[in-house]
């Protein structure tokens, strides 16, 4: 036998002995995990032992090889050798490698001299990987895009209400605009989701800023058409004119696809830059997007703003179709930039492209029929994911419209004689608390789990929102002091909403698998929009601010709810959801 088939059989006699079970872990006093061979006599007849083809990306760790008792009459002839395409590197064995020493094997250049140590991540550098992001300039070029698009769309979510609240003082107009884009949104976004599932991500991407710009300018052109040539009129004859149709149709589409954009980016194109393994890392860039969101609507509102006090609405509007048009080709340059310094990470396929699929959803003819069938293949798919607790709790808080800072909540301290600048600082210190929250829902999630923080920001909120609640049915807030605390509360509890968004978002990144991101994001902002459209009925219905207190009722009831079924969730986890999250704090520490 030549000295590289004995090699060869050599090495496949020690993997395969029954001394494998001599296989133990051992930790050294430096906390680093190291792989040590003890070999025996029937081992010292080899004198140089030659293994080539090794595959350099090879890794062993937390266990060490004890073949002192390996049987000196045992034979190599009837293992058969190594395959060619394991490259092994040059390693001597020498008699006098019998001490317990570690010994480096990852250097090459030294491999004729004793055994190396191998080189293992310890606990300290795990973390550090965990924080690190897969893409980090891919996730950069990801915020520049996330800040600019949102910027200009924030601008114009405060532009549009502003110009018709100039146009018609009735607040009709606003809210069979804002009724419209609710409904598109619970209709259209499971088809919408499904389409982009199976498209490549890049080209949606570029289609649906395209189609988001285009429906601005529409929606714009028609606002300034309406400021130059309508009169005063009756509410009646304003949304009748075929300018408001045309807006209302707009105002659907590009809410629409904004929305998808938001899918596309914060439940896919993050996940793949960040990394799935790389939780602290993922929470963070959800973090970081969830400031971006708030830093855009306050800057937007305030741009906008201080447009109008200085210009004509229709030249501030122009100043917005000049910022709309621009937008485009730096979005389109920006999309194409995060999947180029990514390595191409956006090209790697999800599903195959299914042509019959995306042309039977683009038919126009059979909008309803699709429309509903796309309801009920996502509700199906929704419905039979792992995460769909975590999921669930998300569209509860979405019933939350009175105790939060909104229009209900506005009317109600109008009603009740507060001042406008307490009304505005209120309003101010939530978006505070928002900001907040985002650094403290990153820090939770390196500190004790990604479960642990979901569930920590969904009791804080509820505890706060009954404390909120409390103070109004005791029917003092039009004292000072009473009314602090109840606003307090409200502004406090915001920190709990959004730790949970930030967190809730990771957890359906992390169950959800890569094909079906969208489809289930765009289910979630379907139902999502469904729950608004409920509560707004029911506000309608209880219209009158004495009936404040049953809007307080549901909406306390739905954030306990939804704290309720998600700590449900984790305390009866099935074996699929162990596996899912079999890295998180809390399941490692059951499995101890």
């Amino acid at each position: 036998m030549s000295s590289r088939a004995a090699a060869a059989a050599a090495a496949s006699a020690l993997l395969a002995s029954p001394q494998a079970s001599l296989v133990r872990r051992r930790r050294r006093l430096s906390g680093a995990w190291t792989l040590r061979l003890r070999p025996t006599a029937s081992s010292l007849g080899v004198a140089a032992l030659r293994l080539q083809n090794f595959v350099p990306e090879c890794y062993i760790t937390n266990i060490e090889v004890d073949v002192s008792t390996v049987n000196k009459e045992e034979t190599f002839d009837d293992h058969p050798s190594l395959p060619s395409v394991c490259s092994i590197p040059v390693v001597n064995l020498r008699g006098d490698v019998l001490d317990s020493s570690p010994f480096p094997l990852h250097d090459r250049a030294s491999c004729p001299s004793d055994f190396e140590e191998l080189p293992v991540l310890s606990e300290g550098e795990q973390h550090t990987l965990a924080s690190t992001p897969a893409h980090p300039a891919g996730l950069y070029a990801l915020y520049a895009s996330y800040l600019f698009g949102n910027l200009v769309e924030q601008l114009w979510n405060f532009a549009w209400p502003a110009a018709l609240a100039i146009l018609h003082p009735n607040l009709l107009p606003v809210a069979i605009v804002g009724f419209f884009t609710k409904l598109s949104v619970f209709v259209g976004a499971p088809i919408v989701g499904k389409l982009m599932d199976h498209f490549p991500r890049i080209p949606m991407y570029t289609a649906l800023n395209a189609v988001q710009v285009a429906t601005q300018l529409i929606s714009a052109a028609t606002v300034i058409y309406a400021l130059r040539n309508l009169s005063h009129g009756s509410t009646t004859a304003v949304v009748l004119r075929p300018w408001f149709i045309a807006l209302v149709a707009a105002g659907a589409i590009e809410r629409l696809a904004g929305l998808a954009l938001g899918v596309s980016m914060e439940r896919d194109w993050v996940v793949l830059l960040a990394g799935t393994n790389r939780p602290v890392a993922l929470a963070q860039a959800n973090a970081v997007l969830n400031r971006l969101d708030l830093v855009c609507e306050t800057v937007g509102a305030s741009v906008f703003g201080l447009l109008l006090s200085r210009y004509h609405p229709v030249t501030c509007l122009k100043i917005a179709c000049g910022l709309m048009i621009c937008s485009f080709p730096v979005l389109v340059m920006l999309g194409q930039l995060i999947n180029r310094v990514s390595c191409h990470a956006l090209d790697s396929s999800r599903t195959t492209t299914d042509e019959s699929i995306c042309t039977d959803l683009l038919d126009v003819r059979r909008i309803v029929q699709n429309s509903l069938s796309a309801i009920k293949h996502g509700w199906n798919e929704y419905k039979q994911q792992t995460v769909l607790p975590a999921s669930a709790a998300t569209v509860f808080l979405n019933f939350n419209v009175a105790l939060a800072p909104g229009a209900i909540m506005t009317a109600l301290l109008m009603h009740r004689g507060i001042s406008p600048s307490l009304v505005g600082a209120f309003s101010g210190l939530c978006s505070i608390m928002g900001l907040v929250a985002t650094f403290i829902s990153s820090s939770l999630v390196k500190r004790v789990g990604v479960l642990k923080a979901g569930a920590a920001g969904l009791i804080f909120q509820a505890s706060l929102l009954s404390i909120a609640l409390t103070v109004y049915w005791a029917g003092s807030i039009s004292q000072r002091t009473p009314l602090l605390i109840f606003l307090a509360s409200i502004a406090l509890s915001r920190l709990g909403h959004m730790s949970y968004d930030v967190v809730g978002t990771q957890i359906v990144q992390t169950g959800v698998p890569a094909s079906k991101a969208n489809l289930i994001g765009g289910m979630e902002v379907s139902i999502a929009s469904l729950a608004e459209l409920v509560m707004l009925a029911m506000a309608i219905i209880a219209n009158d601010v004495s009936h404040f207190g049953f809007l307080a009722i549901l909406s306390v009831s739905s954030v306990a709810g939804a704290a309720w079924m998600f700590c449900r969730w984790l305390t009866n986890p099935t074996d699929e959801q162990r596996e899912l999250f079999m890295f998180d704090p809390l399941y490692q520490v059951q499995a101890m």
